[in-house]
């Protein structure tokens, strides 16, 4: 099997690619042919504007479709594989229980001025997501919310009084790169305020970030969208519980 694969749009192989974007001028045909004139820019020729829509006076929204010449080696491809196996909630709780003879003790934000905590209930409360129950489901994880708009400050503290192993923090709110300045910040303050052995796990997530980041913004795990309960409870019981 080739590891080289061209986009498909119609047929195999024809290279077509659908591309959105908004551009800071009213809705005119003069907007629409600068929207085509960046689409040929971009390499898509031919590139036809399916959909042009004002998004108030100043700005349209545009869909651009059209053929690109570029291949995808697959070969060339980096990405954060997972290196731990998916457990049942009864194996996690298992592992936990033979490991720690204790309840694992997770903690969970959104920290800075992020307000969006549907990705952190999500993982975090019972009810869950993708058909998986939240941690808050696990008879031998604790679990200790904080909700949203929560301090670097105050997180380390709570940390530090529930004796936490893990600490969830969820950033969605990406504008000016706020998730990976926030990110920094609480990683730092974690590093100054506990030993290196004694350190909760860190781990973090949200739609913006890179999984391959993790090192270089000095937590332990990244995750992207579409991660389920079950994903991170499996890794908890992995790295704590081995």
């Amino acid at each position: 099997m080739s590891t080289l694969v061209r986009p498909y749009g119609d047929t195999t192989g024809d290279g077509m690619v659908q591309l959105s974007f908004t551009l800071p001028v009213p809705h005119s045909k003069r907007a629409e042919g600068a929207a085509q004139q960046l689409a040929n820019k971009m390499g898509m020729d031919p590139a036809l504007v399916v959909h042009a829509k004002p998004m108030g006076p100043d700005f349209t929204f545009f869909v651009v479709y059209g053929r690109v010449n570029h291949l995808v080696d697959l070969d060339a491809v980096e990405v954060i594989e997972r290196d731990y196996p998916l457990l049942t909630p009864k194996e996690v709780n298992a592992s936990i229980k033979q490991s720690l003879r204790r309840r694992l003790v997770v903690l969970g934000a959104c920290i800075g001025t992020d307000a969006h905590t549907v990705g952190i209930d999500a993982i975090l409360n019972i009810k869950g997501f993708a058909g998986e129950k939240g941690l808050e489901y696990y008879r031998e994880i604790k679990v200790v919310n904080l909700g949203a708009q929560v301090s670097v400050p105050h997180l380390v503290d709570r940390a530090v009084a529930e004796r936490a192993d893990a600490v969830l923090v969820s950033q969605v709110v990406t504008q000016r790169d706020a998730h990976l300045l926030n990110t920094r910040e609480m990683s730092a303050a974690f590093s100054e305020a506990f030993p290196a052995a004694e350190r909760p796990l860190l781990v973090v997530g949200g739609p913006r970030f890179d999984e391959a980041m993790a090192g270089e913004l000095g937590v332990d795990r990244i995750f992207g969208r579409g991660t389920t309960p079950g994903e991170v409870a499996s890794f908890l019981a992995h790295r704590l519980a081995s």
